[in-house]
């Protein structure tokens, strides 16, 4: 199965930036959310991207402007007729999930494939909003999905192995490298991150160290490209507790939630995206 035109909900800063990476591969996509804003938004995240590329030389303003032709927005499932693929990106909540999965088997063709960005909730719950379960696949991006070249592509119960080889396909068409997993919490890498990040927590909380001085030791001694406590502070303190407390009910305390960052998101100190986390941040 070829994807010739695909469609993005929730045009969030990750939807803005998956769907720079479809048309990034010349392949025209929808981006859809509630609010004409947010859809101004995401085309704009998209925007800023090239022209970044514009400014260093190394793409012309002309193509800008034609990659940019390629990304529809809209506040409804207009265009959404003749989609191939789409990509759900909206907030991590299986309730919203499953709703937006029930009106996309509505308003697609019974042949689109429709993926989700979660990247933890089950597939198998989300598909079963649907009459197309084997048509239902996980396709997790990572931040920031312009530059983050894996794509974790989960199969659920009833995904056809159809289904499975055709998101590989397209994760590998919108120059991404895809690893294949099965429905499990946490997936493949919020299961490994946040095992390590579990344990920096509770280190943090055991000794009272700063978070500037464990950040600062562990990319000091090359352990991490970037510190624990401002990689959680890029990644929204909502989404890492959010991963971070379904792993813990699902797999126990080797999975611990550090009640800081818990308290951080009861005020709403989500980290770089409202300005303050761990850390503060310039807007």
């Amino acid at each position: 199965m070829f994807v010739f035109k695909a469609a993005v909900v929730g045009a969030g800063t990750m939807g803005g930036e998956i769907a720079h990476a479809i048309a990034s591969a010349d392949v025209p996509v929808v981006l859809k959310d509630v609010d004409p804003r947010f859809v101004e938004q995401g085309r704009e995240k998209a925007r800023s991207i090239w022209q970044g590329r514009v400014e260093a030389g190394k793409l012309a303003p002309e193509e800008l402007e034609r990659r940019m032709a390629l990304i529809a927005g809209t506040t409804s499932y207009d265009g959404f007729g003749d989609v191939d693929l789409v990509i759900e990106a909206v907030p991590e909540r299986i309730e919203l999930k499953a709703r937006v999965f029930g009106e996309l088997d509505d308003v697609t063709p019974g042949t689109a494939i429709l993926a989700s960005n979660t990247s933890a909730l089950s597939i198998d719950e989300i598909a079963a909003a649907t009459t197309r379960p084997d048509k239902v696949v996980g396709f997790h991006f990572f931040y920031p999905a312009s530059v983050m070249r894996l794509i974790e592509v989960i199969e659920g119960f009833e995904t056809s192995p159809e289904t499975v080889q055709a998101a590989m396909s397209f994760a590998q068409a919108i120059r991404k490298t895809p690893i294949r997993c099965r429905e499990a919490p946490g997936f493949v890498v919020n299961r490994i991150l946040n095992s390590s990040l579990g344990e920096v927590f509770r280190f943090q909380e055991e000794t009272g160290a700063s978070f500037e001085e464990i950040d600062r030791a562990m990319t000091e001694a090359k352990a991490t490209p970037m510190g624990p406590f401002m990689l959680a502070d890029l990644l929204g303190l909502d989404t890492v507790a959010h991963v971070g407390r379904h792993l813990n009910e699902q797999l126990g305390e080797r999975f611990p939630l550090h009640r800081g960052m818990l308290e951080r998101v009861e005020r709403g100190e989500l980290g770089a995206k409202t300005g303050k986390g761990f850390y503060e941040h310039r807007p």
